[in-house]
């Protein structure tokens, strides 16, 4: 690797392999001018420990002097998760519609014993299971968090949001304290990966430090 070149891990979130934010990666690619790595993970098999020891492995073995971090969903918590364990080279992280405080839906899904099982032990342990956490950015980086106001997706009827929400996440339910900005784009949940404007957004934050337009 080139001295000084920008390098970014995206981290998928539940059920997802990574394949689904190739769009996003290659525009990350293209306007940060870094080199993207998707780590992939199984939330159903393994809890936060394993994953977050998995994604310290995988940070080593990159080696890189500086560091990025873009979380989408559950991928949110797990980045936040290597970091309540591991240090990692200086950079920037954006979160994309990550439940950074809480999840209705997934509240909702794990009354269910089926649901339960299908979300599996790390979701089970950071949105399922009563813990004491400090649900704060404590971490010496900036964080952007970019929410979806368009609720289209299941947990809408999981939920029943009666506020805005991407229909999976709320976006009350982004909203963690100590975030360095905050912004909400009208996206559905999975849609924030093939939105042009959340890729420049993402962009620009790892890139500045900040969003480019008005945070709300």
């Amino acid at each position: 690797m080139a001295p000084g070149t920008q390098h970014i891990i995206y981290v998928h979130g539940l059920w997802m392999s990574g394949g689904e934010g190739l769009l996003l990666r290659y525009r990350l690619a293209r306007e940060v001018g870094a080199e993207v790595h998707a780590f992939s993970y199984s939330a159903l098999q393994h809890g936060m420990d394993h994953i977050s020891a998995r994604l310290a492995e995988f940070v080593a073995a990159i080696d890189p002097p500086n560091l990025h971090f873009v979380g989408h969903s559950l991928g949110g918590l797990v980045i936040y998760s290597f970091f309540e364990r591991y240090t990692s080279p200086p950079g920037r992280v954006v979160f994309l519609a990550t439940p950074c405080v809480a999840s209705r839906a997934a509240e909702q899904a794990g009354q269910t014993r089926f649901m339960s099982a299908l979300m599996g032990r790390a979701v089970s342990e950071v949105l399922l299971t009563p813990r004491q956490r400090r649900w704060r950015w404590r971490f010496d980086r900036p964080l952007g968090i970019i929410a979806g106001s368009h609720s289209f997706g299941v947990g809408q009827f999981l939920a029943g949001f009666d506020e805005e929400s991407d229909g999976t996440v709320a976006v009350s339910e982004t909203r963690l304290p100590g975030a360095t900005a905050h912004l909400v784009v009208p996206v559905s949940h999975a849609g924030m990966l093939v939105s042009a404007r959340v890729a420049r957004e993402t962009a620009h934050f790892l890139r500045e430090g900040r969003f480019s337009t008005a945070a709300a």
